[in-house]
């Protein structure tokens, strides 16, 4: 799915409009009806119901709402802000239709004018839409910061007020919400960590906007949903053998990190490789061989080992550096040409060693987390500063960086891609590892790099969240996670 900008948000109502085809005011209608639906469903016409719209088209729709919801006998309060100019054509026309129901619409001039709002009200927050392009300022900061400050359940229409679509405003006034109704589609802004305590529970609202409209444009971040992985997921040759599915090779793993190493190996293991040898410290071998039976192991301190028919290799999770460790990476990057995976203690090497960046395979995988970004590409203010930078990055550079995150960003060539799938009960020590794993198991299968970043991702999370059916998010270790994979990978190949 793609991630609209705020232009293409209004050119997607504008091309519905022009080819369903279907009146402004008709599509504001019917946007309106949804959310009253969903209203009455959740039993909020119970309730008083402070409506506060702008007088742009998100406005509009907030007079809708309203005017709904008193025909279906809630008692409904609207306030409009009044910024000294006339509203929108369809705010105007739906206005007069409010003003034929109800006289208890008030015009917002000043902070005098702010009600007071009771902590059993609902506040619907309907001031301004997908067009925003500035922080709120003056009284439209100061209405938020009223609004924020009443603690009352509040439900913002399409996004919540001072949110941009499509960027980022710094420490600027946001409505905060409990749930967000927003139309036909995820908008970019909601997988930022800074505006997450802002949207609150998400519910996408189907309003009829025509699908034919996305394969006209061209976005450059999308989400990646079921069908996507289900569409790369591969099917086996019941003629195949062990050599079928590639050999992998992952350098994990050090005194006190062996946890590392087994994660990733089990759960490159549990991926689909073939064959697996694991690079560890002499002392460790017994640890590995114990614990992950099916993966070969080699001592470290040999050096890196020859190889014929190598089908990718995997490096960093608890790998830290020990004597010829570092001389192991220079030989890769010299002399190995084909995609790998990079992650955790990879990332310490090259901070030391920026110019090797410029070695790394093309297709190669890199997993940093936020921190591991920034160390190796340059501090962020924020999480759409770091994105979008990684985007940039990835036109620059052949390799594909894997963001981490609730929502991990994928970005490769210029364009990001992120993942639905995963819960906060994965955020523990070795979710990385065994993300690590996963990778270099579909890379080795012969997997298309973007492919194998996108399928792994999914599939990561997806894990993460099927453990849940037997963990809550408290008890939910990566073993748990490795564990399930088995079933992340029926539930994408019977989509």
């Amino acid at each position: 799915m793609k991630l609209l900008s705020a232009q293409q948000c209004q050119q997607w109502d504008a091309y519905t409009m022009q080819h369903e085809p279907i009146a402004s005011i008709d599509l504001m209608e019917r946007a309106g009806l949804k959310c009253t639906e969903w209203l009455i469903e959740h039993k909020y016409n119970e309730m008083p119901m402070l409506v506060f719209c702008g007088k742009g088209n998100n406005g509009g729709d907030g007079l809708v709402i309203a005017r709904l919801m008193i025909e279906a006998g809630a008692a409904v309060t609207v306030y409009i802000l009044e910024y000294g100019s006339k509203g929108t054509d369809d705010f105007q026309r739906n206005l007069e239709k409010l003003h034929r129901l109800s006289k208890d619409i008030h015009f917002i001039q000043s902070p005098a004018a702010f009600p007071v709002i009771e902590r059993e009200s609902l506040v619907i927050d309907a001031l301004f839409g997908t067009g925003l392009n500035r922080p709120l300022h003056d009284l439209a900061a100061a209405l938020a910061e009223h609004i924020n400050q009443s603690n009352a359940k509040l439900i913002a229409i399409d996004v919540p007020s001072g949110m941009p679509v499509d960027n980022f405003f710094v420490d600027a006034p946001v409505l905060r919400a409990h749930r967000t109704l927003t139309f036909q589609s995820l908008k970019y802004a909601f997988l930022l960590p800074e505006y997450g305590k802002y949207t609150g529970d998400i519910t996408v609202l189907n309003i009829g906007l025509m699908s034919s409209f996305l394969s006209t444009i061209d976005a450059k971040t999308e989400l990646i949903e079921q069908q996507d992985a289900a569409s790369i997921l591969k099917q086996r040759d019941r003629f195949s053998h062990k050599g079928t599915y590639g050999h992998a090779l992952l350098m994990a793993g050090h005194e006190g990190q062996m946890g590392a190493a087994i994660l990733a190996s089990k759960a490159c293991l549990r991926s689909g490789v073939g064959k697996l040898t694991v690079l560890v410290p002499q002392a460790q071998l017994p640890v590995i061989q114990t614990a992950v039976p099916e993966a070969m192991a080699l001592p470290r301190e040999r050096g890196l080992p020859v190889f014929n028919g190598l089908a990718t290799v995997g490096m960093g999770p608890g790998m830290s550096f020990m004597k010829g460790t570092t001389e192991c990476i220079e030989t890769l990057l010299e002399l190995y040409k084909r995609p790998m995976v990079f992650d955790a203690d990879a990332f310490t090497y090259f901070e030391m060693q920026k110019e090797a960046l410029s070695q790394i395979p093309s297709g190669s995988l890199l997993t940093p987390h936020p921190k591991e970004f920034d160390r190796l590409f340059g501090t962020n203010e924020n999480s759409f500063q770091r994105q979008q930078k990684a985007i940039a990055l990835s036109a620059e550079y052949p390799f594909i960086i894997i963001l981490k995150g609730h929502y991990t960003l994928i970005a490769a060539n210029g364009k990001g891609w992120f993942n639905t799938t995963g819960n906060a009960g994965m955020a523990k020590g070795g979710s990385g590892d065994a993300l690590t794993g996963i990778l270099t198991a579909l890379l080795a299968q012969g997997y298309e790099p973007l492919k194998a970043a996108k399928l792994g991702v999914y599939l990561h999370g997806l894990a993460g969240d099927l453990a849940l059916e037997q963990q809550t998010m408290e008890t939910l270790l990566p073993s748990d996670l490795i564990e399930s994979l088995a079933t992340a990978f029926r539930t994408i190949r019977v989509t």
